[in-house]
């Protein structure tokens, strides 16, 4: 009893345990145990899974598998093809689809001839056993008779009696022994035949590759680049996803082949027509896009698809892999500086189309708008048609550049007449009075007498949605921004758009994201020559390119925001496009600024005599406050509007360009500010002298502004 006691309490006195006791674990950590096991476990599965030893031992199984699967799946159809007249019917089919009735004709003759004979074929098995056994009779007698006549000739010969049955024992010995080797041999025959079948159905698999891309190997399953055949390219259109161009395809005698045109190089890629089966239209194959670049091997980007002018037909542009990510070189007005410009019948210099070719714009009488995402070099491909048309020196510019961040810089100083830079309301007013002087212009010639010649006169505005945009309002309450008709900068640019061309006074616009609020519809259908980068949706391609060219499949909202820079779709009769597609696609040269300050001092160099005015500062230096009371003469109170006219009968360069809102800007807050009077903006002579008497001595100097 004493032994199985256990002492509350340990004799200070006893030996020390050699070993501590191991405690029992806690009913309550065993979950946590399992919880933390098991997901140790799953953590090693997941990576046993996902290991590329894994993986590439899956594909090597599938691709194996796949290659028996696929071998019985052609010998199945082989032996089809062979036994029926299925082949015949595919080939009857395919000549009536393409309308080549002779040879439907000549088909249709080959299957009846085919059935003929398989009826012959069919009614002969019939009387095989018959004849079977009657041919096996006389067989048999016929060999009987033989070895016994052979037997008796070796008995006389050799005066032995047996030997007569000699022949028939020598062939019953050789059957003996036929079977004999038959019986060895069946066993691993019948082991062997079935895995002899699976390695000959494996061959035939392995030779049509019918397994799918994922299962071959690495260096296999990257086929990007891969050269563009008749039967990928056929292959590529029946795997769309298309139900009617997938049965039809499988319908032609030649698998799809007679859909495709001749392969032609074109540039740094392929381009093919193909001819759709009835029941498909163009449209289901542009809409899948995405699709048939993938089944290409290609990427969107590289793919491009265009209606010519044959029905049921799409041009595909195929692209070698990765060739448009390389650059297309300089432009030519930095490779040769003899370069010269013609408005009336040169062409510009501009890039390259997608086949390799040089892409020339003319841009005579036409007038030019350009649109796409920020920062897509939507300025620089403006701008270099500029810096060409420069070259021409009877052209004159007249520019405002609504950003102000020094992209036109360089026009500056004999280049262009009118530069404007600057992102403000008042940059954008004195762009819309530039716009109006366009106009002005333009009536002028309109009224000058027959047959006058004028030399051309290039408006340009870039970054123009912010002029759309603009809420600054004139002192006869006329917005310059908006779309409506009281609008100053809207109905300017659509009065050079409707008569402006006949008398070679044009206009080009940038602009950038377009909506129907910053890009309205009748200025957009204005432009002769629409160019447009990369958008960010189909619709606003609509707005920069029309309906027409959309459908026709220019599609800049596919193009790569950010790697397809310079990259633009052109819809225009100034440059060379396909015959019967609605646009083209171009790879501008890029001219980068310093460059572009350099063919700019050659233009220069051929100009003489222009001066530059800018929006900010006049060319003249004047005391505007001294000149305002000069003006007001000894009246009392004068109209804003006869003051500005006085002021231009003063010094037409100085205040020629003058609005309500730089007469605002020179009074304001010299307590002779423009007023009402009778409803009307006035200005009073005893306030201005005031003010020009109180003013400090420092500012009776001060610049026109």
């Amino acid at each position: 009893m004493t032994d199985n006691v256990v002492p509350l309490f340990k004799n200070p006195q006893s030996p020390p345990d050699t070993a501590p006791a191991a405690s029992p674990t806690l009913p309550s950590e065993a979950p946590a145990e399992r919880v933390r096991v098991w997901r140790r476990t799953v953590r090693e599965l997941r990576a046993v899974v996902a290991h590329e030893r894994t993986r590439t031992a899956a594909r090597l199984v599938a691709r194996h598998g796949m290659y028996v699967i696929g071998g019985t799946r052609v010998m199945a159809k082989r032996t089809w093809d062979g036994r029926t007249g299925s082949r015949y019917e595919r080939m009857l089919r395919a000549a009536e689809a393409a309308g080549n009735w002779e040879e439907a004709k000549e088909w249709e003759d080959r299957l009846t001839r085919f059935r003929a004979a398989r009826h012959h074929r069919r009614m002969d098995l019939l009387k095989a056993p018959l004849d079977l056994a009657k041919s096996a009779a006389v067989g048999t007698g016929l060999t009987v008779g033989s070895l016994l006549a052979l037997g008796i000739v070796l008995a006389i010969a050799n005066k032995d009696i047996t030997d007569v049955i000699a022949p028939i024992a020598a062939v019953i010995d050789t059957i003996g022994w036929i079977v004999y080797i038959a019986t060895v041999v069946w066993g691993p025959a019948i082991v062997l035949g079935p895995w002899l079948g699976l390695l000959a159905l494996w061959g035939v698999g392995r030779h049509q590759q019918t397994a799918p891309q994922w299962t071959l190997p690495a260096q296999q399953r990257d086929d990007a680049g891969a050269p563009i055949t008749p039967s990928i390219v056929v292959t590529a259109l029946r795997d769309l996803g298309i139900a009617p161009l997938r049965k039809a395809i499988k319908e032609m005698g030649d698998v799809g082949a007679a859909m495709l045109g001749p392969i032609r190089i074109a540039g740094c890629g392929v381009e093919v027509d193909v001819t759709l089966p009835s029941g498909v239209s163009t449209a289901e194959v542009q809409g899948r896009r995405r699709k048939l670049a993938e089944n290409l091997a290609r990427h969107e980007h590289e793919v491009f698809i265009t209606i010519p002018t044959a029905a049921r037909t799409v041009r595909l542009w195929i692209a070698d892999s990765g060739a448009l990510d390389e650059p297309i070189g300089p432009s030519p007005l930095m490779l040769d500086e003899t370069v010269t410009a013609n408005y009336k019948t040169g062409k510009a210099p501009w890039g390259q189309d997608l086949r390799g070719d040089a892409a020339t714009l003319s841009v005579f009488q036409r007038m030019l708008l350009i649109t796409g995402l920020s920062n897509q070099g939507k300025t620089a491909a403006l701008r270099a048609l500029a810096l060409w048309l420069a070259l021409d020196r009877t052209v004159e510019f007249r520019i405002a550049d609504l950003k102000g961040v020094g992209d036109w810089d360089m026009f500056d100083g004999g280049l262009a007449t009118t530069l404007i830079q600057g992102p403000t309301d008042d940059h954008v007013i004195k762009a819309t009075e530039m716009v109006e002087g366009l106009v002005a212009e333009m009536e002028r010639r309109i009224q000058a007498p027959p047959g006058t010649v004028f030399t051309p006169l290039i408006g340009i505005v870039d970054e123009a949605q912010v002029a759309f945009m603009c809420p600054a309002i004139d002192d006869k309450k006329r917005p310059y921004g908006g779309s409506k008709a009281t609008s100053r900068y809207f109905m300017a640019v659509r009065k050079i758009h409707n008569q402006g061309r006949a008398v070679d006074v044009l206009l080009w616009e940038g602009t950038q994201d377009p909506t129907d609020q910053n890009l309205p519809k009748l200025v957009r259908e204005g432009a002769h020559t629409r160019i447009s980068l990369v958008l960010g949706t189909e619709s606003q391609a609509r707005m920069a390119l029309g309906d027409k060219a959309v459908d026709g499949g220019a599609a800049p909202h596919l193009l790569r925001q950010g790697l397809d820079k310079g990259t633009v779709v052109v819809a225009s009769d100034g440059i060379t496009i396909p015959a019967g597609q609605a646009s083209i696609t171009v790879r501008t040269h890029y001219i980068d600024t310093d460059q572009a300050a350099e063919v700019a001092q050659r233009a220069k160099a051929l100009r003489a005599g222009i001066t530059t005015t800018s929006a900010a500062e006049p060319q003249e230096q004047r005391d505007p406050l001294a000149d305002i009371l000069t003006v007001l003469g000894t009246d009392a109170r004068v109209l804003t509007q006869d003051v500005l006219k006085r002021l231009t009968a003063l010094n037409e360069k100085a205040y020629g360009g003058w609005s309500f809102i730089d007469l605002k800007r020179v009074l304001d807050g010299t307590g002779a500010e423009p007023y009402k009077s009778e409803g009307r903006m006035t200005l009073a002579r005893e306030r201005v002298a005031r003010a020009l008497t109180n003013r400090p001595d420092e500012g009776s100097a001060s610049a026109a502004e």
